[in-house]
């Protein structure tokens, strides 16, 4: 197994995406820094998938690759309980900053936003860290208070936030990565999303790009100015109820009784975002998988289109050409 993962790393971190960043947030990168990287993962689900502990350890492995400035996980991670506590603190471990996002389901079980913060290492819900000169913006889509809620999860950023975040764009000195676990764009957008989508267009010379998890989809966009990411899961896609099915052996199904309504991916997806202030470029290397078992598509998932399952829910992070 350790031969097959290394043999992973090896090939899926060789091709990428690259795009140039705009002269405006260049301008703002005025520091000595000469480059940022990012290792990135999101929607791991250690309570649903069978092997978040190898995927976690392959993830962390192909850092040691790179060197990485920080390592960020987007959300819906681990629930914060105490059989969890080793998987998390694996994370946090090694010299480089590890940042965390809240995601919806890292709240499951009664768990609340301070226990996740607390477990996690947080230094609150949604907070600023300046990273190589960049500025990284961690925002919580778990707010209450959103005018559209029929039930189930929040995904809102509410006026409080909403304030902080204009304030922080407004005295940023540096150029601004902002994350967040729900979508502001694309598949599955929070509540509030054309809003805050005004917020962030509204400072679009300062922002280099918004990352997303959530919707476990492969999906790139522009909306006002702002380029939005949509970093696929590491684990798997939902299918739920209608679409449950055996896609390993029933002794795991029965361990993780949850993975019957997913289409697992065999191997773990990541990324890792590198800007070079020389050259003005930012690029992204993604991974990719292959199903364990039937896709949605062949399922018969109908939430997506079979157009945009075949763009958008794949095994993969794809390898871009970004103008």
């Amino acid at each position: 197994m350790i031969l097959d993962r290394r043999s992973f790393i090896k090939s899926t971190l060789l091709s990428s995406c690259s795009f140039l960043l705009p002269p405006a947030v260049l301008d703002l990168w005025t520091g000595e820094e000469q480059s940022l990287r990012l290792g990135l993962i999101t929607d791991l689900h250690k309570d649903i998938i069978h092997d978040a502990d190898l995927r976690l350890q392959t993830f962390l492995e192909a850092l040691n690759s790179v060197s990485p400035h920080a390592k960020i996980q987007l959300g819906d991670f681990a629930i914060p309980k105490k059989e969890n506590q080793a998987f998390i603190d694996s994370f946090n471990q090694g010299p480089i900053p590890s940042l965390h996002v809240i995601g919806n389901h890292d709240l499951d079980e009664g768990k609340t936003k301070e226990q996740v913060i607390q477990s996690f290492g947080m230094p609150a819900a949604y907070y600023s860290q300046v990273i190589q000169g960049v500025r990284i913006l961690v925002l919580d889509g778990n707010d209450p208070g959103s005018p559209k809620y029929t039930g189930g999860y929040a995904s809102y950023i509410g006026k409080e936030q909403q304030d902080w975040l204009n304030q922080q764009l407004v005295d940023s000195m540096e150029p601004v990565i902002v994350i967040s676990h729900q979508p502001i764009a694309g598949t599955y957008t929070m509540d509030n999303a054309t809003e805050i989508q005004a917020l962030l267009s509204a400072h679009s010379s300062k922002i280099i790009l918004a990352i997303n998890g959530h919707a476990h989809v492969d999906q790139f966009l522009k909306v006002g100015k702002i380029p939005y990411l949509h970093l696929n899961s590491a684990s798997y896609y939902w299918v739920g109820e209608k679409h449950k099915h055996y896609s390993m052996d029933a002794a795991t199904h029965s361990k993780f009784p949850d993975l019957s309504r997913t289409c697992p991916y065999e191997e773990v997806l990541f990324g890792i975002l590198s800007l070079d202030k020389k050259e003005g470029r930012l690029t992204l290397s993604g991974t990719t998988s292959r199903w364990i078992g039937p896709s949605p598509l062949e399922l018969g998932y109908e939430i997506l289109s079979k157009a945009e399952q075949e763009l958008y829910v794949q095994p993969q992070i794809s390898n871009r050409i970004i103008s």
